[in-house]
């Protein structure tokens, strides 16, 4: 069997992550969810084995066989598994892991489409944290996302705090499935295009913006925006029950 699905660790993009303030950030987080626990890019085992210790069902995903022979050695109650996080079932009711960098934008986005979690603790890079949070001003992809779940920033971890050092910073970024979505699912695919048109629209003030968008009048336009509380705003400045509600007015 090879080392890996992809080579060694450089190939892989493992960051280890060594901050001690940070893996225990994480469990707390963690410990916080309830259910089964996936743990994405176990890599070498240092939240995992704090994972462990809460005493949850527990498979630890990694892609590096070397280090799953040496998890599964190490941690014998924990389900340590060979796979690859774009790959494997994001089935477990609380997902956590160190997110490769270069992999956060698929694993964001197969997770998104998962139906079976509940709760997301995920270690990024801290601007990718930061804009999915909606920290200095929302984007398409949150915008696209948030009526069916709630993404907030929870901390910074610093570059050195990994080994080998990345480039940039980490972010800790928690995403909750909301109980009570604010979009029908059925209206998912319609509603994420109609942000994206938003988004991608032009004319300067939101009402133009949204008549343009989903070509309506400018009455019909400029009510929806005084319904979501929106006058004045920006795309990127709409909280997830404006969206919420403009989408409603519209279609109502």
């Amino acid at each position: 069997m090879s080392h890996s699905f992809r080579g060694g660790r450089h190939e892989l993009g493992q960051n280890f992550l060594t901050h001690t303030p940070s893996i225990a950030a994480i469990t707390d987080l963690v410990r916080l969810t309830d259910g089964p626990l996936l743990e994405l890019g176990a890599g070498n085992g240092a939240l995992t084995r704090h994972l462990a210790a809460l005493g949850r069902p527990l498979s630890a995903i990694e892609i590096d066989a070397r280090r799953v022979r040496q998890l599964t050695a190490r941690l014998p109650h924990v389900d340590v598994v060979l796979a690859d996080a774009l790959q494997i079932p994001l089935d477990a009711a609380t997902v956590v892991g160190n997110i490769p960098f270069h992999l956060t934008t698929p694993i964001l986005r197969r997770l998104l489409r998962a139906q079976e979690w509940k709760h997301a603790v995920l270690l990024t890079q801290w601007e990718v944290a930061r804009k999915r949070a909606g920290v200095g001003g929302g984007t398409m992809m949150t915008a696209q996302n948030a009526p069916w779940y709630e993404f907030a920033l929870r901390g910074r971890v610093p570059r050195g705090g990994f080994t080998p050092a990345p480039s940039v910073d980490g972010g800790i970024l928690t995403i909750d499935r909301r109980a009570s979505p604010l979009v029908g699912v059925a209206e998912r695919r319609a509603y994420e295009q109609f942000v994206a048109a938003v988004f991608a629209g032009r004319g300067g003030r939101l009402e133009r913006v949204v008549q343009h968008a989903v070509r309506t009048s400018p009455s019909v336009a400029r009510r929806a925006v005084a319904q979501a509380g929106a006058r004045g705003a920006l795309p990127r400045d709409l909280r997830a029950e404006q969206w919420a509600l403009l989408w409603s007015a519209l279609r109502g």
